[in-house]
């Protein structure tokens, strides 16, 4: 059975088990359709109430979360490949990905956070030869047989000044709680930088939402992360009613796209830094986040690199301690109440090489998200996302010389143009904790290049949790 043929097989018991569990559920009790979802609050509606009760304050809480991606792609146009390059015959791939989170409550203000993962599987080209790759569940070092990891371990300290107040409601990592608005929370330990920098209400969460890297995080944000998307840092937040700001200083991988951690805390970090502005437009919630970091890595040269014909592209014999930065500009727009809109733009010091997240220097996305209210899904989502990044002039040179990065790299780069992907998904709740999202993209000039593609790739998630 070719791989195609076994994708489609795959995907068809798939929808089958999924059709019935949807009519199975249509029938039941509509206090039961009604409910919410983990789903629903991982890409939430701003202005949408919460019809499940949650405590108002828990002292602890543990979860547990199991997420499958199938992914494949039929052949496409490919007239040369390189190191880097996505195989152009029929290509099929999966992830999984078991995570069990403890939360436990310290003392007044202090709660501890612990999160083990087991991880196994590839994504598309072995996480190669697309930049806005397919699969944020997919590892840039993936295993064959598992392996397991702590992405999360830390405490954060929420200090209260008094005043109004809100409900937090529980989550995977956040007990549920009643805190001041007006407050400051610090956070010291191991994390993914992005549970707290360049959110975003309808693309942010590969596991209810978006699949592709570049929707769920402004692509061209070069932001600290091993290979596996988690490191060290701490951070600081000022909240208040109408806006927020943040910072953090991480530590950041010894080799580009590698998992040990730099131990010359001085010589290499992150700092990231964000303003989010909350507001109302016609009396929809809005957000608009704009975020700024400067990095310090022991980074390579493009233009270095290809003005020595002797070193054959390879990147590595011009690296040194050098300062790079970058800006992402976030909105997410309420439209009605179950439609909402987003947008990101980033761009990045387009001389050195990316050291952490992608290839691209620039970025742009926008797209639409939509829950199933209108034909009686109310924990259904539809989305809609169109997304381009490139790169600047030296970084061209750099890869038609035969240069390799993070995920591009196809031995030469006669043609350039902008890599863009439209991706279309819809996640509909089987049962109350388990969804199944059916995933299509279409991808145009993979890692930047006009010969090879278009590429279509089709895609199934299964979300189970409690």
């Amino acid at each position: 059975m070719t791989k195609t043929a076994r994708l489609s097989f795959v995907l068809g018991i798939i929808l089958a088990i999924s059709t019935q569990s949807t009519f199975t559920a249509r029938a039941q009790d509509n206090s039961l359709q009604n409910a919410s979802s983990d789903a629903d609050r991982k890409t939430p509606v701003p202005s949408e109430k919460k019809e499940e009760e949650q405590p108002e304050q828990q002292n602890w809480a543990i979860h547990f979360d199991a997420i499958e991606v199938l992914q494949g792609q039929p052949g496409f146009h490919a007239p040369y490949s390189g190191t880097n390059s996505l195989h152009p015959g029929d290509n099929f791939r999966q992830t999984t990905e078991a995570d069990i989170f403890f939360d436990a409550r310290l003392w007044p203000g202090a709660e501890f956070y612990f999160n083990g993962e087991y991880y196994q599987g590839f994504g598309l080209g072995i996480t190669h030869g697309l930049v806005e790759f397919p699969n944020s569940m997919a590892y840039k070092v993936g295993k064959y047989r598992g392996d397991v990891n702590i992405p999360h371990l830390f405490i954060r300290q929420i200090i209260g000044f008094g005043g109004e107040q809100e409900q937090l409601e529980a989550d995977e990592l956040q007990l549920a709680e009643k805190v001041d608005i007006s407050r400051l929370t610090i956070q010291v330990g191991r994390m993914a930088v992005t549970d707290i920098f360049d959110n975003n209400a309808y693309a942010h969460n590969p596991r209810a939402d978006f699949l592709n890297w570049a929707a769920v995080d402004a692509i061209a944000f070069d932001y600290p992360a091993d290979a596996l998307g988690y490191e060290e840092g701490a951070t600081i937040e000022l909240n208040q009613k109408n806006w927020a700001l943040r910072y953090g200083w991480f530590t950041i991988p010894e080799r580009g796209n590698q998992n040990a951690t730099n131990g010359r805390y001085l010589e290499g970090w992150d700092q990231v830094i964000e303003l989010e502005e909350r507001y109302t437009l016609f009396g929809h919630p809005g957000k608009l986040r704009l975020l700024g970091y400067l990095e310090r890595a022991n980074m390579g040269s493009y233009r270095a690199t290809t003005d020595q014909p002797s070193l054959q592209a390879n990147i590595i014999d011009t690296r040194q301690y050098r300062l790079t930065e970058g800006l992402v500009v976030n909105l997410e727009q309420e439209i009605t109440s179950d439609l909402g809109a987003f947008f990101r733009f980033a761009v990045r010091n387009p001389n050195y090489e990316a050291w952490q997240f992608s290839d691209a220097s620039r970025s742009i996305e926008a797209g639409l998200s939509l829950k199933g209210t209108r034909w009686n899904r109310p924990n259904d989502t539809v989305g809609l996302a169109e997304m381009a990044a490139g790169i600047g002039h030296a970084e061209q040179v750099f890869f038609n010389a035969g240069g390799l990065g993070i995920l591009a790299g196809d031995g030469k780069l006669p043609h350039y143009g902008w890599e863009n992907v439209i991706e279309f998904y819809y996640n509909f709740e089987v049962h109350r904790g388990v969804n199944v999202t059916f995933d299509y993209q279409l991808a145009a000039n993979p890692a930047f290049n006009e010969d090879r593609g278009p590429i279509n790739i089709l895609g199934a998630r299964i979300d189970v949790k409690f």
